[in-house]
């Protein structure tokens, strides 16, 4: 249970930049700051929590997430504007949180005695859906969509990673762990080497 505390607060906090970060870049004031970046930090968690029937969602029950995207908020806020570009910073701030927050949705799911199917996609939901809000929300393209990159893909192998730990090792970190590290491997060689996946390409019909 404090392990998934401290994911959601650590997914929380980062997603919550970006969607500082976003505000930022569309020109909001304090309030959509706080607006997009509470969006962002807890929207995926919120999503998980209603398909799960986990009753309070995380953020009733205990309102720290909140503050926390408000706090990343005002940092955003006022140092936004030393930052050189800020859309490559919150791509890569995304790519951080990303695996943190699917890695949160998997420890829910898997606590609740879900089968692995539902874990799976708990961890896709958890780790997508608050960039996802945010994307939407500030008429952005999302980044979830970007053609060919390793966005779900990422956090389906890392929902799966955490899945097959236990058959290596039974240490209990090695699943939040495993998560983590290939979700962020995956984003990561997406963004700097350019892996991708092949993408649909029209064929006109044969005649």
């Amino acid at each position: 249970m404090i392990a998934t505390l401290a994911l959601d607060y650590a997914a929380a906090f980062v997603f919550a930049l970006t969607g500082a970060l976003a505000a930022s870049r569309a020109q909001l004031d304090i309030i959509g700051f706080f607006f997009l970046a509470g969006l962002t930090a807890v929207g995926g968690g919120t999503l998980r929590d209603t398909i799960l029937d986990r009753d309070p969602v995380f953020w009733v029950a205990d309102p720290t997430p909140l503050a926390i995207a408000c706090i990343a908020a005002l940092i955003v806020f006022f140092t936004a504007h030393l930052l050189e570009s800020r859309l490559r910073v919150l791509i890569w701030l995304d790519a951080l949180a990303l695996p943190i927050a699917v890695a949160a949705g998997v420890s829910v799911a898997a606590s609740l005695g879900q089968s692995a199917a539902i874990v799976l996609v708990m961890g896709v939901v958890t780790g997508t859906f608050g960039g996802l809000m945010r994307d939407v929300v500030a008429n952005e393209v999302p980044l979830v969509l970007k053609q060919g990159e390793l966005y779900v893909t990422a956090a389906l192998a890392g929902a799966g990673a955490a899945l097959a730990a236990p058959l290596v090792t039974e240490h209990p970190a090695a699943p939040i762990l495993a998560c983590i590290a290939v979700t962020f491997a995956l984003r990561a060689g997406s963004l700097a080497f350019g892996w991708r996946l092949p993408v649909y390409k029209p064929r006109p019909p044969r005649s």
